[in-house]
């Protein structure tokens, strides 16, 4: 059983996340960002740290923190919104996003003291990450400390992505949990179309995970599912809306990467609650 005081809180971020995350794609102009598949991976943000993930804001370095992994890198704005939740990052800093001589950059770029752990971009990369920072925290005893990797449904596509379940169930690492986005879209259009996948319940439970499916904009749900407890990795499918949370990008696959208008913008922030100037 979830405390409700934390799926509150939870709750709490991702509406502010949510509100950063079309702040900050409006503040880059007619460059655009991927908001589509930002907005689709709140709730798994706010869950993993305001929720569940162990680290020392203080501290970015400390030994027995969790670790987390973007393998959908492109989603970044909801990692950085999120990092500013949990006090790594402050608001001035967000709308630096994609600006000279900033260090949010439109990919993830490793740097431990914002607390970006590990650069990504290439997608289907950063399930391999996670097996290698997993098998090393445990060769090193420290198995309290997990890994988390977020991957996005098309990013499933990737070969890469397979050979590193196969690793992860040989190496009975435990201490992995990796989360994929589920939100039916990728560049290309439905990942259906694209190429199916279908059951990814199935396929990676037959790679030796416990699998679970949750819907991917419950937190309560989502904070259920990351504090299972087994024997064996944990693959989580959350099912997602891309652009959720704005009426007009909701499964609509142009908003994968775009830019918004002053009155998508202020429609935008209405949706959420907020009257814009």
């Amino acid at each position: 059983m979830i405390d409700k005081s934390l799926i509150k809180k939870c709750q709490m971020a991702s509406k502010k996340i949510r509100i950063d995350i079309i702040k900050m794609t409006y503040a880059v102009g007619n460059v655009g960002a991927h908001i589509g598949g930002a907005l689709s991976m709140v709730e798994i943000m706010s869950a993993l740290y305001l929720g569940v993930m162990k680290y020392d804001v203080n501290n970015p370095s400390w030994e027995r923190r969790d670790r987390f992994i973007l393998s959908k890198g492109h989603g970044v704005m909801a990692q950085y919104a999120a990092l500013k939740e949990a006090g790594f990052i402050g608001e001035e800093d967000l709308l630096t996003f994609k600006k000279n001589e900033t260090q949010l950059f439109a990919h993830p770029s490793i740097n431990i003291g914002m607390g970006v752990e590990f650069s990504s971009g290439s997608l289907g990369q950063g399930l391999s990450l996670g097996v290698g920072t997993a098998l090393a925290l445990k060769r090193k005893s420290n198995e309290k400390s997990k890994v988390f990797v977020l991957l996005g449904d098309g990013e499933c596509d990737e070969g890469s992505v397979w050979e590193a379940a196969a690793c992860s169930s040989h190496y009975k690492l435990s201490n992995l949990v990796a989360i994929v986005d589920k939100n039916n879209l990728q560049y290309d259009g439905p990942t259906e179309d694209v190429l199916s996948m279908e059951s990814l319940e199935k396929k990676w439970a037959d790679f030796g995970w416990n699998c679970l499916s949750v819907d991917g904009h419950c937190e309560e749900e989502i904070l259920d599912a990351l504090n299972t407890k087994c024997d064996l990795p944990l693959a989580i499918i959350a099912n997602t809306i891309k652009g959720k949370g704005v009426s007009f990008m909701e499964n609509d696959p142009t908003w994968h990467n775009n830019h918004l208008t002053k009155q998508q913008f202020c429609q935008a922030m209405e949706e959420q609650g907020v009257q814009s100037v």
